[in-house]
């Protein structure tokens, strides 16, 4: 079921800083209270092949998201022991090391369970055990998660597991929805910041097919 145009589910989970410090880090809190958008993205495992190129692009443009008034929060459903252990591996050796914003640690999966991003291809349920059984790792996929200043999503977007993101897009896609707080204008296919945007009605989408 789609989130986007709802708020993000309002529970608190297990983070880790750059420092090593472990707290409770709640996303919609964070977008409502520092009054900032949040780029909140998933991806599978620690000590993994894709990912850390990934928490590596995100870091990198870390003042892009600055400028822009977000704040970025990595997650998995790996421990915060673990997170401290990659924090602390050097880029060479497949770390993360020098990547400074926080990583959720959802090992009990409450909140990727919630948000329905876990790779689960079946789960069956022993009636005389109890027991759960599952096919897939248990792990989320590459969900990246765009939340407005007043905690509703604006956009979500599921990769699989091969599949590395764009930073850039996410950038863009930041640019237009403040264009859109803004402006009061709609931003059409391909839209970048310092293009035009549309007014949202028949009249101004022929003004602007017109000069396009």
């Amino acid at each position: 079921m789609a989130l986007v145009g709802r708020k993000f589910p309002n529970l608190s989970v297990n983070a880790i800083d750059e420092m090593g410090d472990t707290f409770k880090l709640n996303v919609l809190e964070e977008a409502q209270k520092n009054n900032k958008k949040v780029l909140l993205f998933w991806y599978p495992k620690d000590f993994t092949f894709v990912c850390p190129t990934e928490l590596h692009a995100f870091q990198e443009a870390s003042k892009e998201f600055e400028k822009r008034n977000v704040l970025v929060i990595g997650a998995s459903c790996d421990t915060a022991e673990v997170h401290f252990a990659w924090l602390n591996t050097a880029k060479d050796n497949g770390g993360i090391e020098g990547v400074k914003y926080p990583i959720l640690a959802d090992s009990n999966r409450n909140l990727s369970s919630q948000l329905g991003i876990l790779d689960i291809t079946n789960e069956q349920y022993d009636e005389e055990t109890g027991a759960v059984t599952v096919e897939g790792d248990n792990v989320t996929y590459r969900a990246t998660y765009l939340i407005d200043e007043e905690g509703t999503i604006f956009h979500e977007s599921v990769n699989h597991m091969p599949l590395g993101r764009n930073v850039k897009e996410f950038i863009r896609l930041i640019d237009a929805y403040t264009h859109v707080q803004e402006k009061g204008e709609v931003c059409p296919a391909n839209w970048e910041e310092g293009k035009e945007g549309m007014n949202a009605d028949r009249e101004g989408v022929a003004s602007y097919l017109s000069l396009n």
